[in-house]
């Protein structure tokens, strides 16, 4: 079973541990127009692997061996982010199952849920929590 951390302890561990990694499984379309987390301050930066290839969202059949090439190992606590956690909740049961234990998802994501007036980034998440992030 995936476990959901929070974006702030999500930040603390990454600081924290040097076996802590982020995986950013959102799309290219998705990095270069929202942004990206800065784990700079971490001494770190996420590997950017989407689980699903757009624009036709089919699942990322290389996945896994995206994040082996990332050098990515099953002693990694890796932290999987999307856009809200569901995409990136997927990924990380699919990195479970193919021998990742430690694999955990944050919870809202990048972006978290819209706001009374739609609007993403404000209600929870990586930005909604104040941490550093970027534009690409």
């Amino acid at each position: 079973m995936v476990e959901n951390i929070s974006p702030r302890k999500v930040w603390e561990a990454l600081a924290a541990e040097p076996k802590a990694a982020m995986v950013d499984v959102r799309t290219d379309a998705e990095w270069n127009f929202v942004g990206l987390a800065d784990l700079s301050g971490a001494g770190k930066q996420p590997a950017l692997i989407a689980w699903q290839i757009y624009p036709s969202m089919q699942v990322n059949a290389g996945f896994v061996d995206q994040m082996k090439q990332a050098g990515l190992t099953p002693e990694h606590h890796i932290y999987f982010l999307c856009r809200s956690g569901v995409r990136s909740l997927a990924a990380a049961q699919a990195a479970q199952a193919a021998g990742f234990p430690h694999a955990y998802n944050i919870a809202d994501g990048f972006e978290g849920p819209p706001d009374g007036e739609g609007h993403r980034g404000g209600v929870a998440g990586w930005q909604a929590e104040g941490l550093p992030w970027r534009q690409r």
